[in-house]
């Protein structure tokens, strides 16, 4: 089975457990070859509340590497602090927690939001 398949699979399974509610949100993650998107996202009203993508225009030299995770986890932390949101639900994507996906969800914990 080829590992863009074994991500689906593992994306489902958490997504069976984990939604974010009006009072923990979920921080949702994807990383393509080249760029890093993080969400918070209320799945209750299904709207995004926050959002950090490495396509704006403040952020186009950050690629989808470790230290590109580090700037997008803190900055997430810091669009979803201004909007009152401190504990979230981490929804790693189906991807494996290590590497990037680790880079970002510490830097978010440094900046401030709850797991």
């Amino acid at each position: 089975m080829a590992n863009i398949q074994k991500r689906f699979l593992r994306h489902n399974r958490i997504r069976k457990k984990v939604s974010g509610t009006a009072e923990r949100p979920r921080l949702s993650i994807h990383f393509s070859g080249w760029h890093i998107t993080a969400q918070i996202i209320d799945d209750g009203e299904g709207k995004t509340i926050a959002s950090v993508n490495t396509t704006e225009k403040d952020l186009k030299n950050l690629r989808a590497n470790i230290s590109g995770a580090e700037k997008v986890g803190k900055l997430i932390a810091e669009r979803g602090l201004e909007k009152n949101i401190k504990n979230i639900v981490f929804d790693r994507g189906g991807f494996k927690y290590h590497g990037k996906v680790k880079a970002l969800a510490d830097a978010a914990r440094e900046a401030g939001l709850q797991f």
